[in-house]
């Protein structure tokens, strides 16, 4: 239902804008908000359209053969959807241009929090995100001894990291794969982003692709095989297989058998949220992946939120330590209430965080989605823009970096307001600010060290 029809449901919305009606002084101003209320409508009336959309393509989905035909059909719908809705995006984003320009001659003067939010988080995420992974390295000890191990049974083993989401799997995955004597021990190292549907042939494409860094032509999968087996057979191998859903033990048989063709020594390492999974997958006992301790955990804060320096003031200290306990040791939860405090005033701000916002979620540690958006509620209204914008996307869609950049700005997300810098730059830097603040994982890197490829968390 949208906000025009249901300001009786909606009362403090429709409050809020009589309040400042009764508050102005000449009757243009009352006409220039009336002008960006019905803006506001608009908008969320598109929001609606959005939704509706996405709840009648999800009726349709239904099974998988379902969806596949669904989607191969309507795919000239959705262009004419799109374009459809890209023109009524424009439309109310030049309204709104023109209730900017307006304000101008009623000399309205408008605090911009946001002006400065830019520069202070890109001074933050370039000297503040972990170059490391806090509290893993008996993790990483105990898994690497396993890749490391000779194993005489079977040519290829494989291990489940297993625990909740946020926990950090994949980074320690990631933080394994590139570590410098996995790297020295395999002679072939492979990525794999599987997510859902476990599709044998999917999945054998995106091993072919991480072998090769680039991109495989649609294939047959006897040809998929054939090519597979050039790469790993008689080659001590290591597969990391992330974001693992399937319980079927069958669907895993028929991927395994096409993997045994490595060398003695060749591993399997697996991440999933589900216990159930990794006893399907894994040839030994599954690594099952705890919670930060205590002190842990306020390291891992302390280093996002004050630049891994220790408050002085021990009242921040207490306030900050309260935080940290009703984050149940999880690193996403952590990091991400920590990029929100990192921007706010410890002495100040932070004990009216945690008695008015932090205090409002529920304590759920197998739920990170709530501090996600408290996390969202705090963003500037440019990066809600673009991280909303990724709800087009599939879920655990992987996405190319450069490439959604391009999208923001075609959608009139950026625009440069500093000469010195294209939109580009500026679409590179929005890009950041919402990974460091943990909307978006990182997939891959390139040779320069830059996040390449990403998974939005919506």
């Amino acid at each position: 239902m949208s906000l025009r029809n249901s300001k009786a449901q909606s009362p403090e919305f429709g409050l809020y804008f009589l309040m400042l009606r009764r508050r102005l002084p000449s009757n243009e101003v009352k006409d220039w908000l009336g002008k960006l209320q019905e803006i506001v409508y608009d908008a969320d009336d598109l929001i609606d359209d959005f939704a509706t959309e996405a709840l009648q393509r999800q009726v349709m989905t239904g099974n998988r053969m379902t969806k596949e035909v669904s989607l191969f059909f309507s795919s000239s719908n959705r262009l004419v959807y799109g374009f459809k809705m890209g023109h009524k995006i424009k439309a109310i984003r030049k309204r709104l241009l023109q209730i900017d320009a307006d304000t101008e001659s009623f000399n309205l003067e408008v605090h911009n929090e946001e002006r400065g939010y830019t520069t202070k988080v890109r001074d933050q995420t370039e000297s503040s995100v972990p170059e490391v992974v806090i509290g893993r390295e008996g993790d990483k000890t105990a898994i690497i001894e396993f890749l490391l191990a000779s194993n005489s049974e079977e040519n290829v083993s494989v291990l489940s990291i297993v625990g909740i989401g946020g926990l950090g799997k994949t980074a320690l995955a990631q933080f394994i794969f590139n570590d410098e004597q996995v790297r020295k021990h395999f002679e072939v190292k492979l990525w794999v982003c599987v997510s859902d549907p476990f599709d044998v042939k999917m999945i054998v494409k995106k091993i072919l692709e991480s072998a090769k860094g680039t991109k495989s032509e649609e294939l047959e999968l006897e040809t998929l095989k054939t090519d597979l087996g050039k790469i790993i057979n008689g080659q001590k191998y290591m597969l990391v297989l992330d974001d693992v859903w399937n319980e079927n033990r069958e669907r895993w048989d028929s991927l395994k058998k096409l993997l045994v063709g490595g060398s003695g020594g060749s591993k399997i390492l697996v991440t999933t949220r589900s216990r159930k999974v990794a006893e399907v997958a894994s040839t030994v006992e599954p690594y099952v992946l705890k919670s930060l301790s205590p002190t842990e955990s306020w390291s891992l804060f302390l280093r996002v939120a004050l630049r891994a320096q220790e408050p002085k003031d021990s009242s921040v200290k207490k306030t900050g330590e309260e935080i940290v306990s009703k984050c149940v040791g999880v690193p996403l939860a952590i990091k991400t209430i920590a990029s929100i405090l990192c921007l706010k005033n410890p002495e100040t701000e932070w004990l009216v965080f945690l008695q008015e916002e932090l205090s409002k979620i529920a304590q759920n540690e197998n739920d990170i989605l709530p501090t996600l958006k408290l996390s969202y509620d705090h963003l500037p209204s440019h990066l809600k823009h673009c991280f909303v914008y990724c709800a087009l996307f599939p879920k655990d869609y992987v996405i190319d970096v450069k490439t959604l950049i391009h999208l923001w700005i075609a959608q009139g997300f950026i625009e440069s307001s500093n000469s010195s810098l294209c939109v580009e730059d500026i679409g590179l830097q929005y890009f950041t600010e919402l990974w460091w603040r943990s909307f978006f994982q990182e997939v891959e890197r390139d040779e320069l060290g830059n996040v390449k490829v990403a998974k939005c968390m919506i």
